[in-house]
């Protein structure tokens, strides 16, 4: 497998979640603004929406979207607890958080990325962003992670989040579980080979 990625970017979750999965994969690094991969070529050709992340599988089919991708990377080792078993109330969950992140947290960062935002709208959406924030540090109260005490796929999807928070300076240390739970992931080991491959961390 090859996962398309940019440093830091939504494409950091599913990394994440490769190595968690304990699966061979190759990395190959987009420039988003120019829409071309590092090695060469059109990024465009790979996905004409010319987003990340994208999971190129071994036999050539292509994944989009964050959530679908870390589900697919998921069942490709039930055993590592990433995602529960499919027709699950729990998988349900899983999906529930997913697209809570993916819908209010993420959408809602994206305006503040843009140079061309106005600052009016800006505002409206840090204060979406400070309102979903609280509730997810409401749900994290009394638990390691989003579904309990086993770290899963959405946890690493949220953790990308909360980075984007600094990034924007957004404090989360106004939400003391959402911090707890943002030190707790980084922590991981996994996750600083993620961190260390993307060369966030030195």
């Amino acid at each position: 497998m090859k996962l398309y990625f940019s440093p830091g970017a939504c494409s950091l979750s599913p990394h994440i979640v490769l190595r968690e999965a304990g699966l061979k994969f190759d990395l190959e690094q987009v420039d988003l603004k120019e829409k071309q991969i590092k090695s060469g070529g059109d990024y465009r050709k790979v996905n004409p929406k010319g987003q990340v992340p994208v999971l190129q599988l071994d036999n050539g089919e292509v994944l989009t979207e964050g959530p679908a991708i870390v589900q697919y990377i998921a069942d490709q080792n039930p055993d590592s607890g990433l995602a529960p078993r499919a027709g699950s109330i729990e998988r349900y969950r899983l999906q529930e958080w997913l697209n809570f992140i993916t819908a209010e947290l993420h959408k809602n960062f994206t305006p503040l990325f843009k140079p061309n935002t106005p600052d009016d709208y800006k505002k409206i959406a840090r204060d979406n962003l400070a309102e979903r924030f609280a509730f997810v540090d409401q749900k994290l109260a009394g638990k390691q992670y989003l579904m309990g005490d086993r770290f899963s796929a959405a946890d690493a999807y949220l953790f990308v989040i909360s980075n984007w928070a600094g990034i924007q300076k957004i404090d989360i240390a106004q939400w003391p579980n959402l911090k707890a739970f943002a030190d707790r992931v980084r922590a991981r080991p996994k996750v600083q080979e993620a961190l260390k491959a993307e060369g966030l961390l030195k």
